[in-house]
């Protein structure tokens, strides 16, 4: 495992303290330490593996660590708050990812046997164990970007070996989730898109059980298992992380961002603010800026 962990390190050495494009369709790399505000955010779904260092993600009231000894694995967009962590001897954080399509996903299952979806609603991120074999996958994948004219040919068939990798592990349920379409995780994925889509709209959680086609009750349940956030604390975060980053970009000050996303009370986004990121809004954004 060491020596596939450091030819991995090597590939992907030249990344920097930001999400780095390797040229490789949906897979992406960073390295060192992240700008606090660009891991607090709504991250995507995707495969994420350490390669050096240490990641923890804080989602609702669970966190998780994971490192080089293990991968984690994302299956529906969720706000949450990234720290990362040099190795023990001083290296710097270095992570790829592979961002998950569902596309991609439902072709490869449906050539495999018995690939159904289970109907049981669980938690969409998790950490397990990485394999041999999956990294094996991950340094055929990155090899590409020394043969970028290769990456046509290879790339897909290597995607679809580290998703075959995962499936077959214990995170496997997981990515099975994404490709079936009436399960319940599948109502709770469009009730979670049609909040980031329209996050700056009141919400109405009846409305969001009938897309889901839950009841009120079961929607709760299935939504908090899903993201560890009840329907309201999610639709509430992505509208801070949102609003952070328009104030980082100075596109507005704090009042006409605060109706920009939404809110009816200037004084009340600044409480929530506070809350969500420890300061309010002007030295919030001063300190990152700084």
């Amino acid at each position: 495992m060491e020596k596939r962990l450091l030819e991995l390190r090597r590939l992907a050495s030249w990344a920097e303290n930001r999400r780095t494009e390797t040229g490789i369709p949906r897979v992406a790399m960073v390295k060192g330490e992240i700008p606090e505000h660009r891991l607090a955010m709504v991250y995507e779904p995707m495969i994420n593996l350490i390669l050096t260092g240490s990641k923890t993600m804080t989602i609702g009231d669970r966190t998780l660590r994971y490192d080089p000894a293990t991968y984690f694995v994302m299956t529906v967009d969720l706000p949450a708050v990234g720290a990362v962590s040099a190795s023990d001897h001083g290296d710097p954080y270095l992570a790829v990812s592979l961002s998950l399509e569902p596309a991609i996903l439902a072709e490869l299952l449906a050539g495999l046997p018995n690939h159904a979806a289970s109907s049981a609603i669980s938690a969409g991120f998790s950490v397990a164990p990485v394999s041999d074999d999956l990294l094996d996958a991950w340094v055929r994948m990155l090899r590409l970007m020394e043969r970028p004219e290769e990456i046509p040919l290879f790339a897909p068939l290597y995607e679809r070996e580290i998703l075959l990798h995962v499936l077959q592990g214990p995170l496997g349920y997981m990515l099975r989730a994404i490709a079936a379409p009436e399960t319940p995780f599948a109502g709770i994925e469009r009730a979670v898109r049609w909040i980031r889509e329209n996050f700056a709209r009141p919400l109405r959680v009846e409305n969001l059980a009938d897309m889901a086609a839950l009841s009120v009750s079961a929607f709760h349940r299935h939504f908090k298992a899903v993201t560890a956030l009840s329907p309201l604390q999610y639709h509430k975060h992505v509208r801070l992380l949102h609003a952070r980053s328009l104030l980082i970009a100075g596109e507005g000050n704090a009042t006409t961002i605060a109706f920009r996303v939404g809110y009816e009370s200037p004084n009340q986004f600044s409480r929530e603010y506070a809350r969500q990121f420890g300061r309010p809004p002007s030295l919030d954004i001063r300190a990152l800026r700084g």
